[in-house]
Parts: structure tokens; sequence; C-alpha cells
């Protein structure tokens, strides 16, 4: 079974930037001071559970283009399990219960092989591919009629 929670406390926020460490850093190799920035403290962050144990992280964060969802990470052994889904689908019901509907500007910067999961929820690519980090990624956006919460 999948939970995806919001973390409120110190201990689940250390075990997210774990998993982050792990996905990013480690596997992707992006440099550590790519990955945590100053928007941590400012960011709403979700934890994903399968069974209990911790393996997917999420957050999101207002910017001045609208609401950015982002730092999506899955750990390898839990890919394909479903894990991402729940994260975006817990990461937008989170967006839309604090927002006054219709919601503008929802988009993200999607890495070439996760579109498609993104895709699943509404967004589309705009705008030409583009490196971030040292991976190319393309700027998805969430139309307003495109998501429905649940």
């Amino acid at each position: 079974m999948i939970v995806v929670v919001p973390i409120s406390g110190a201990q689940d926020l250390e075990r997210a930037f774990t998993i982050r460490r792990l996905v990013f850093v480690e596997e992707q190799h992006v440099h550590p001071d790519e990955e945590y920035d100053e928007f941590e403290t400012t960011s709403t962050h979700f934890l994903a559970r399968a069974d209990g144990e911790p393996c997917g992280t999420a957050r999101w964060r207002r910017t001045s283009n609208g609401v950015k969802l982002e730092r999506f990470a899955v750990l390898a052994d839990y890919r394909g399990k479903g894990v991402g889904k729940a994260l975006v689908r817990t990461v937008l019901d989170d967006v839309f219960s604090q927002q006054p509907e219709p919601i503008e500007g929802i988009y993200l910067h999607a890495q070439l092989t996760a579109m498609p999961l993104y895709a699943s929820f509404g967004f589309i690519p705009v705008g030409p591919m583009f490196e971030e980090a040292g991976i190319q990624h393309y700027k998805m956006v969430l139309p307003g009629s495109a998501y429905t919460k649940g």
C-alpha cells in the first residue's frame, strides 16, 4: 500500500532529503549545491511510503510564475509501482485544496523519462528542451481544466 503525506516533522524531512540525495546526487550525479536550495523551508514537502517504508518525495512552492511542483524522487526499487503517480496526485490535490480555483500557472520542469507520468495528469510540454543540473528537461504546464481532484 502506498501512502503519501505532507511532511510536518524534522525526521520525515530528513528522510525526504535522504531519498533526494540517493536519487539525484548519487544516482544522477547532481551536485548537492544544485539539489538543496533556499526554498527548502518555504516549500510544502511530501513523503511517500510503500508498506511503511519511505520511498519517494516531492515538494511544491509558489513562485513569481505560479505554483511549481518539483523534486519528485522515487527510490529505484520502487519505480514502476505507482509511487510517482501517488506523489503527483497528492501534491496536486494539496495545491488545489489550498488555492482558490481556478488555479493558474501550475508548472514543473520534467526530466525526459518522467514526462509520460506528468502527461497522464494533463501536463503539456511548452518551449524547447533545456538542461538543468546536467539533465535534459522540458517545462510542462497544467492547463486550468486538465486536472480534477481525487
